[in-house]
């Protein structure tokens, strides 16, 4: 069994061990002072120097049957009896404790939001860091939790406490998660100077010993993952403090580049994203209109009896607003570079008949005559688009596409003429009707009566 240092002093970095066992390129020693994988953390890194030469140790981990801690080295191996120097990687040892104690902390903070906020699972492998919570935390919860971790760190001196009790005496303690250890359970307890805990968990990872030194805790965003569990993504300690540091120095950089101050950001993005949209639907608009001008000025070519116009682009950004720009009753064919190219119609059902089909779909011929040609593209009965490898014969292909339907134009109905007594009343030049006026009063005036 390997004696645990870094139990003992989770700070103490520098140690010396004899080497008891190497198995392929793994010492294990009777000391160590390098913490194995496991809990959700990494294991530690570092350095091994003995008489005659060192090695670096790139990760560790614990062999639970034997109670080994085995360290893999790169390079030369100490044989077994050899006495050696430890050395923990400083940041890695330090980093890793942060996001741990950080961990703790901020579930304690959404526990005190509402207890409802328990957690599923934890992440601490990279430096943004996970917290799966159930109970769906919102934003005002998410700020809350934050705020009131920020405030008890600045305020409160929170002392790291690991403590090992038996479980039968876990209730005493009022820990934050139901733990499934048994036997002897090793306790993370960060409390304030009148003993009261801020939080209370199970634990075999390191910590910080005080809470501060995971500060800053700063949450970058919440992940829905399904109803009932979200994923809070934070970052604590050097890795949040270099996080903010990074992203306030581009944050000014770009108000220099604004000439406002970094707290007036946000208003000018939003005026220029303004400015941006206003320019994009100007852009659209003259797009569409230059559209409109080149399908118009192109020349019509008769397939079967359709009119077909065939434009060449030099901008794929105007392959959509050309294929829209289609007439009534007609159809164009684009081509754009790299290959894009598309077809559209309008209305044909309305001006021709279809000899022996009931519609044309262009969708369905495009993907046909881009398959036959390598290539992949459709769309909807009326526009597609697609890309063809083989784009000089683009026009050609469609057109030989086109010409397997038979299109009959269909007549266009004639205005009919309005019988005579359709026509507008007229009062100038309306027939007399061999009546005066006092031969219409008379006939309206009542007659007397004859009965007494």
């Amino acid at each position: 069994m390997t004696r645990a240092l870094y139990y003992e002093n989770g700070t103490q970095l520098t140690f010396d061990a004899v080497v008891q066992e190497v198995n392929g390129s793994e010492v294990a020693l009777d000391a160590t002072a390098f913490y194995p994988e496991g809990g959700g953390q990494n294991g530690d890194a570092g350095r091994l120097t003995w008489a005659t030469a060192s090695a670096a140790v790139l990760d560790t981990r614990k062999d639970k049957a034997t109670g080994l801690i085995w360290h893999k080295l790169a390079g030369a191996l100490p044989p077994a009896g050899t006495p050696v120097v430890g050395q923990v990687d400083a940041a890695r040892r330090w980093r890793q404790m942060q996001r741990h104690s950080g961990e703790h902390l901020l579930a304690q903070a959404f526990r005190r939001v509402n207890p409802a906020f328990s957690v599923a699972a934890v992440g601490m492998r990279n430096p943004e860091c996970t917290l799966d919570l159930e109970g769906d935390p919102a934003e005002i919860h998410v700020q809350a939790a934050e705020t009131l971790l920020r405030e008890t760190l600045g305020r409160t001196d929170l002392v790291l406490d690991t403590p090992t009790v038996p479980e039968d005496d876990l209730h005493l303690y009022a820990p934050r998660r139901e733990t499934k250890v048994s036997g002897q359970v090793r306790l993370v307890i960060f409390r304030d100077s009148a003993e009261e805990a801020f939080d209370v968990s199970a634990c075999g990872g390191l910590h910080v010993p005080r809470a501060s030194l995971a500060g800053p805790v700063v949450i970058l965003r919440t992940e829905r993952i399904r109803a009932g569990l979200t994923r809070v993504v934070f970052m604590a300690g050097e890795e949040a403090g270099e996080y903010l540091a990074r992203v306030y120095g581009e944050a000014r950089a770009r108000a220099q580049g604004f000439s406002v101050p970094v707290d007036r950001l946000p208003e000018r993005v939003v005026a220029t994203l303004a400015e941006r949209d206003a320019l994009k639907a100007e852009a659209a608009a003259l797009r569409d209109a230059l559209a409109a001008t080149v399908v118009r000025t192109a020349p019509i070519e008769t397939v079967n009896g359709l009119p077909v116009r065939c434009v060449v682009l030099d901008d794929i950004a105007m392959l959509l607003p050309t294929l829209n720009a289609v007439s009534e009753g007609g159809v164009v064919l684009a081509l754009a570079p790299g290959g894009r190219c598309g077809i559209a119609c309008k209305h044909l059902d309305r001006h021709f008949n279809v000899v022996d089909h009931l519609k044309v779909d262009v969708g369905a011929i495009l993907s046909r005559v881009l398959k036959a040609a390598g290539g992949k593209g459709g769309g909807k009965s009326e526009i597609a688009q697609g890309v063809t490898p083989q784009p000089d014969g683009f026009f050609a292909a469609i057109k030989e596409a086109l010409a397997a339907f038979i299109f009959v134009p269909i007549p266009e109905r004639q205005p009919v003429s309005q019988p005579e007594y359709g026509q507008p009343f007229n009062k100038l030049s309306a027939p007399a009707l061999g009546v005066d006026k006092t031969e219409i009063v008379g006939m309206l005036k009542p007659k007397p009566s004859n009965e007494a």
